[in-house]
């Protein structure tokens, strides 16, 4: 069996939901068949795979993006005048160096990472018998989440990024042999936005890994890409309307804020607060497992979090929003503890570090639903693809 994958983002290094959800995908398909990768770029150099992952690997290198506020604002101004997705914008104009990338070579399966790369289906079907879309998010939701959260310029600019996300997801998910969602939720929202779409669920997942042993420190962690607009958001909430009363009943706690992106959070951070900001990490799941709890403050997104899993992973309790934990199989109190509200949160938080039982119990309960449900063995079992199927162009378990 012969695959090729195009991806705007690297699989590795696994930093990020979109990378552990891309290397899933690449390791599942690396156990049968022959997988060429053919990588889209920004920095111009390919991803450092572990050896024999992928036949072979081809970059399309993106032009170069100023990524000074003024040169964003101006950007997705013309987006929005002009109704692309920013990321659909940044990813379009690459149909020949795709074209000359997949050559006169035939593959049984073509995949598509992300809704941004979506309007190249023309380009892979001339090459691939099947393809499939594998979408991280629902953009269109992704955007009118952030829309309700935003005022002025900001929002006005995400509820049309909505309407034309919309727009191309009716389009575009028909198109495919098949569609990955990662949640239930998602596949619905699929659905009925576009009822001929072919639409499978593919949740989320880590690898394999041991209940991590490091020594549990007086620590809240959040865990994320700050880079992303929710994760900011979730920052601002945490920092101002949270942590206060947090530390102002558990004055030993420090609050440490783990992942890429801190450059775009120091602002939020007032002074003496008690919070560590660390940057990007090589092990993120060591750092989730010396905190007492793990926060997960969402206010907006789409998907499912992996940052929940990874607490999970660790065997760590979590408080999470409703948002946040959405499209995860998670049972109030006994794998997660819920919490709409800041003040709700702060009680949930205030409630697990007063009880060491009910903590462990979270912690366990968590990580046995990461071992039968989150790891990527788990998935890929009801994946179910079966390549014998391919030339006679079924898709088993995609339909």
């Amino acid at each position: 069996m012969k695959v090729v994958m195009l991806s705007p983002e690297p699989p590795y290094p696994l930093y990020g939901g979109g990378a552990f959800r891309i290397a899933s995908l690449l390791h599942y398909f690396a156990r049968f068949a022959e997988v060429d990768l053919i990588l889209i770029s920004d920095t111009g150099l390919p991803a450092l795979l572990p050896p024999g992952l992928v036949r072979s690997q081809q970059v399309i290198p993106l032009p170069h993006h100023s990524r000074s506020f003024a040169a964003r604002f101006l950007r997705n101004a013309s987006r929005a005048i002009r109704g692309v997705p920013p990321l659909v914008d940044r990813m379009a104009g690459l149909a020949l160096p795709l074209e000359r990338a997949l050559g006169n070579k035939r593959y049984d399966l073509g995949i598509v990472e992300h809704l941004w790369c979506a309007p190249y289906v023309e380009q892979l079907r001339k090459s691939c018998i099947e393809t499939v879309l594998d979408l991280h998010n629902i953009e269109s939701v992704l955007h009118e989440r952030c829309a309700e959260l935003s005022g002025g310029l900001v929002g006005a600019g995400h509820r049309r990024f909505a309407s034309v996300s919309r727009k191309l997801e009716l389009a575009l998910l028909p198109r495919y042999s098949a569609v990955l969602v990662a949640s239930e939720k998602d596949a619905q929202t699929a659905r009925e936005m576009a009822p001929g779409a072919r639409v499978k669920v593919y949740p989320n997942a880590l690898p394999w890994v041991e209940t991590p042993r490091q020594a549990e420190l007086p620590r809240i962690v959040f865990s994320a890409n700050f880079e992303y607009h929710p994760n900011i958001d979730a920052v601002r909430f945490l920092v101002r309307e949270i942590w206060p009363e947090v530390r102002r009943r558990h004055p030993e706690l420090r609050l440490r804020l783990v992942g890429r992106g801190d450059q775009c959070i120091h602002h939020l951070l007032p002074p003496d607060s008690r919070i560590d900001v660390t940057g990007p990490v090589p092990d993120a799941l060591a750092e989730i497992a010396q905190a007492r709890i793990v926060v997960a403050p969402l206010r907006a997104g789409s998907g499912t979090r992996i940052k929940i899993l990874e607490a999970w992973a660790a065997g760590r309790a979590v408080v999470a929003t409703p948002l946040a934990a959405e499209g995860l199989e998670i049972v109030d109190g006994t794998n997660i503890a819920l919490a709409s509200d800041a003040g709700a949160l702060v009680s949930a938080m205030d409630r697990i570090l007063g009880d060491s039982v009910l903590k462990s119990t979270l912690g366990q309960n968590g990580r046995r639903s990461f071992e039968s449900q989150y790891c990527w063995e788990a998935v890929w079992a009801n994946l179910d693809l079966n390549p014998q199927l391919m030339n006679g162009h079924a898709l088993n378990g995609y339909t």
